[in-house]
């Protein structure tokens, strides 16, 4: 009985150890997951802080390099200021004279550029003539032949005459004149025709076979809407100087004209404008139109 009761307690000891250490292993354990969950932590806030470390170094050098860029283009805007001002004050290049070549310059740049772009010849006629007296306020020898060259490139374009655009549009506007949907032109028999000529006219009516189709208004009106669309056609090509397209315009112009106008006495002064009118050149060029700014920039070159 002795026995079994030391071994009962021993048993009881054994178990309730048993217990104690695995409650304290559960502690510990416990214990161990707090601390990595809070170590876990604290690294998930410093790779936080390194983050937002890293982008703001990133904007600073953002920033430096933007800086440095409005240095540096600080610094090439006051070198041109510089070097604008040296040559301003060298009394070598006379200031003023150089300030006025440059206006001259400029004047005969942009008369030969509207002359190359739009072949607008008043626009380079009037550009010729305000650079005429800016030139001849120069003092200096060395643009004698200057002066010259700007004269006779004045002169040449003077003789080129008027923009053929206008012409064009008035030759247009006399085609266009006198055209109405009114029934058509029929012949009127002579009073010097003989009596049986006269008899046949009142008995039979004649017209022209060009005008079928169109003895009604509204066929009439219609054709002449559509001669009004071709005019227009014309027009358009006139302003963009496309003689191939005035010319396609001009041919279906003269068909609708010869339907409208058949046995009338104006068709042919008609006919005789469109000739004209495609006989003129839309570009006028001169051989000498850019040769005074040419000239200029050899000797301010040198």
């Amino acid at each position: 009985m002795l026995w079994l009761l030391l071994a009962l307690v021993l048993a009881v000891a054994g178990a309730f150890g048993w217990q104690q250490w695995q409650a304290r292993e559960r502690e510990l354990r416990s214990l161990a997951e707090q601390q990595r969950a809070a170590l876990d932590a604290r690294v998930e806030t410093l790779l936080q802080a390194q983050r937002a470390q890293a982008q703001r170094l990133q904007q600073a050098e953002a920033t430096n390099r933007v800086l440095r860029d409005e240095l540096l283009g600080i610094g090439q805007r006051a070198a041109l200021l510089e070097d604008s001002v040296s040559k301003l004050a060298d009394p070598d290049r006379h200031g003023a004279q150089a300030l006025r070549l440059d206006e001259i310059e400029l004047l005969l740049a942009i008369g030969q550029q509207r002359l190359r772009l739009d072949d607008d010849i008043d626009g380079a006629r009037r550009a010729l003539a305000l650079a005429a007296p800016l030139l001849e306020g120069l003092d200096d020898p060395a643009y004698l032949n200057l002066r010259q060259a700007l004269a006779q490139e004045e002169a040449a374009l003077h003789a080129l005459g008027a923009d053929p655009r206008i012409q064009a549009n008035a030759l247009l506007e006399r085609i266009a004149d006198g055209i109405d949907a009114t029934s058509p032109v029929r012949p009127t028999p002579s009073r010097h025709a003989p009596w049986y000529q006269r008899l046949l006219d009142r008995l039979v009516r004649r017209q022209p076979t060009a005008s079928a189709g169109l003895q009604q208004h509204p066929d009439r009106e219609a054709a002449l809407a559509a001669l009004q669309v071709e005019l227009s056609l014309a027009r358009a090509a006139v302003e963009r100087r496309d003689a191939a397209g005035l010319r396609r315009a001009l041919a279906r112009v003269d068909g609708w004209l010869q339907r409208l106008l058949a046995g009338s006495p104006g068709l042919p002064r008609k006919r005789r404008l469109l000739a004209e009118l495609q006989a003129l050149p839309l570009r006028m060029e001169s051989p000498l139109a850019g040769t005074t700014l040419q000239q200029l920039r050899a000797v301010r070159g040198q």
